[in-house]
């Protein structure tokens, strides 16, 4: 029986959806796309594990800001981030230190 799977993630990320759905989107150019969707289409490399870094949807982390949504870097889970929305996907690439370097792999 085989014990582990290999994964292509550089890092893993955790965005609330309960967040995500109150805010309506919030991000992207028209200001309609959810955070979680773009982090992901934007890992590059493939879907699941085959993807550069894994964006994991969460239910409800119980933080609950105000027009804002919770993420957790899974390299640092001591510090939760709340991202404004608006916030420009590069800018929240650079917070949680998902450079080109992770997402290019």
């Amino acid at each position: 029986m085989r014990s582990t799977v290999p994964s292509k993630w550089a890092a893993a990320v955790i965005v609330c959806t309960k967040c995500e759905k109150k805010l309506g989107g919030g991000f992207g150019k028209k200001g309609k796309d959810r955070l979680s969707k773009l982090l992901a289409r934007r890992a590059g490399g493939g879907k699941g594990r085959k993807a550069g870094a894994g964006v994991i949807p969460s239910k409800c982390l119980k933080l609950c800001p105000k027009r804002a949504v919770t993420v957790i870097d899974g390299a640092h889970p001591d510090e939760w981030l709340i991202v404004p929305g608006g916030t420009p996907v590069e800018e929240v690439e650079a917070l949680l230190g998902l450079g080109t370097s992770i997402l290019a792999d």
